[in-house]
């Protein structure tokens, strides 16, 4: 009962670090101006809720990074590794 109900936490922490992955990567590209343009960009910065919004850009991408990370290591850990990765 117990390791069922820990993999039951996994996956619904999988599934929501899923969503949270979409989120932040949403949010890191429509925070870059490499990814909007430099056309768009500069007149984006001329709009107050931009700059407000530009200023977490770097708390996007370390965010973004530590759901990726967690994300891959619970669904490796739940899952394992796939059988193509193990040398026979």
């Amino acid at each position: 009962m117990k390791e069922l109900l820990s993999e039951i936490i996994s996956l619904r922490t999988i599934f929501i670090l899923g969503y949270s992955n979409i989120l932040l990567f949403l949010l890191v590209l429509f925070s870059c101006r490499c990814f909007i343009g430099v056309k768009w960009y500069l007149k984006l910065m001329q709009k107050s809720w931009f700059k407000k919004f530009y200023k977490y850009h770097c708390i996007f991408w370390w965010a973004f990074a530590l759901s990726v990370l967690l994300h891959t290591t619970i669904a490796f850990l739940l899952f394992r590794f796939p059988n193509k990765f193990w040398l026979n």
